[in-house]
């Protein structure tokens, strides 16, 4: 799976070269899609089913992100009615197992990541290979299909909407930069010093990380931290390079603004002017670079002792077999994987079409600045992938809160780093065992539950 890991990563990189700047060396283009897919079209289908049903997703669950979706994207299927509903990990499980025993319910399509997929049986999902096949001059790229089968054979979901996690600056911090310091190629030891800089130099602490009770913190942690110190995540949680990557997070910490407790979306901190260098996921930084394009520029995340490890995310769709409108649902994926709808999409909510064919010629100002950065984290030559988790189910929240109570137990108060990790690694391996979740990358394959070292 290492080949298709970072296949998922050069594809990303790949999107956006194509349409943000100049060809460069790399893995070729996705091709463009011919045929009904190249105006936007969708395919012609037989007689579709008008009963209405909802779109149960992972993604786009905040309230400015769910009434784009149901505006400017759903609006634009009219077969029949979708109802979008946003939902956590645990209860979006729940719900598709629930209707599956009950036989029949209300969802027609589920959107969620790679990783939401793993915890679901995939019986309880239609085979969509027909539906890929009858969709085949999109331009999927094989690499996305192939995850979407989950190790099987048989489509278990269509790949539908990419992302992934980098720093928005502003330009003014830039004077503050530590002699020899490029902002694309830095380290988390300079990215301390730089905030140190700018703390001392302007008497505030101008750094930022979403630590709030909404934010993607322990995605920074799980998919960024962790495995650039330490190769790893859940089998060195309590190594070693571990105690020293808290050793050097608390450090960052005291330039940090303080506010970045309380801080969901670092775009609002951005452009209040509280935060000069932030990192968050590209949709929860785009509102800056969209209002302010000219004061800010992005970066790739910082690198640690092992290397450049960011996380790459992919989405994708599928149909229950409890569904009450099947053609409607897969009238409803043909829709939202045109490239008329993949743009759309990419406009309304800042994640990235799978499609290369759906990136616009030119690219809007806040869009090529996160497309930048992108291509420049990705083509980074020491970049690594690091997947969301995977196989969690009903157990993610958990997994989660054992980064951030090790968050909050070391860095906020102060806690010794070797019995925090002591603890909260037993937590963490009893939540592997519950979940019987094998690891993912960026720890190596398991046997069995992932085992902590």
């Amino acid at each position: 799976m290492r080949h298709v890991r970072l296949a998922l990563a050069f594809t990303l990189a790949g999107a956006l070269i194509g349409a943000a700047c100049a060809p460069a060396a790399g893995p070729s283009p996705t091709p463009a899609p011919t045929g009904p897919a190249a105006t936007g079209a969708p395919t012609p289908a037989a007689t579709i089913s008008s009963e209405p049903f909802v779109l149960l997703s992972t993604q786009f669950n905040t309230v400015t992100e769910s009434e784009a979706v149901r505006s400017q994207i759903l609006s634009g299927f009219t077969a029949a009615k979708v109802d979008f509903r946003g939902e956590q990990a645990g209860p979006w499980v729940d719900r598709i197992k629930a209707e599956a025993t009950a036989g029949k319910g209300t969802v027609g399509v589920v959107g969620g990541l790679h990783g939401d997929f793993g915890a679901v049986d995939r019986a309880l999902f239609e085979d969509l290979t027909p539906l890929v096949n009858k969709l085949k001059d999109r331009g999927f790229p094989k690499e996305f299909l192939d995850l979407g089968k989950l190790g099987g054979n048989t489509q278990v979901y269509i790949p539908w909407v990419q992302a992934t996690y980098i720093l928005g600056i502003n330009k003014q911090a830039l004077q503050y930069l530590p002699s020899g310091v490029n902002v694309d190629n830095m380290t988390y030891t300079q990215l301390t010093e730089w905030c140190k800089n700018i703390a001392e130099k302007t008497g505030q602490k101008r750094c930022g990380f979403p630590a709030g009770p909404m934010s993607l913190l322990h995605r920074f942690i799980q998919g960024y931290l962790y495995p650039s110190y330490t190769g790893g995540l859940v089998t060195t949680y309590k190594s070693a390079d571990a105690v020293k990557m808290w050793e050097d997070f608390k450090t960052l910490w005291q330039y940090v603004n303080p506010q970045s407790l309380q801080i969901d979306f670092m775009q609002e901190a951005l452009l209040s002017g509280q935060v000069w260098v932030g990192f968050d996921h590209v949709a929860r930084l785009v509102n800056a670079f969209k209002e302010k394009p000219n004061d800010f520029v992005g970066a790739p995340a910082p690198k640690g002792p092992k290397g450049l490890y960011y996380m790459s995310v992919l989405a994708g769709l599928a149909i229950p077999k409890s569904s009450p409108n099947k053609s409607g649902a897969e009238a409803f994926i043909d829709y939202m994987t045109t490239v008329a709808t993949q743009a759309k999409t990419l406009s309304a909510v800042a994640f990235f079409p799978v499609l290369a064919a759906a990136m616009p010629a030119e690219l809007a100002p806040h869009l090529k600045i996160e497309a930048d950065a992108v291509q420049k984290q990705s083509k980074s030559a020491d970049a690594k992938v690091a997947l969301l988790p995977i196989g969690l189910g009903a157990k993610g929240g958990e997994f989660n809160k054992v980064q951030l109570d090790t968050f909050q137990q070391v860095v906020i108060r102060g806690q010794p780093i070797a019995d925090v990790l002591n603890a909260q690694a037993a937590i963490l391996q009893a939540v592997m065992t519950a979940a019987n979740a094998p690891c993912w990358s960026p720890d190596p394959p398991s046997t069995g539950p992932c085992q902590v070292k």
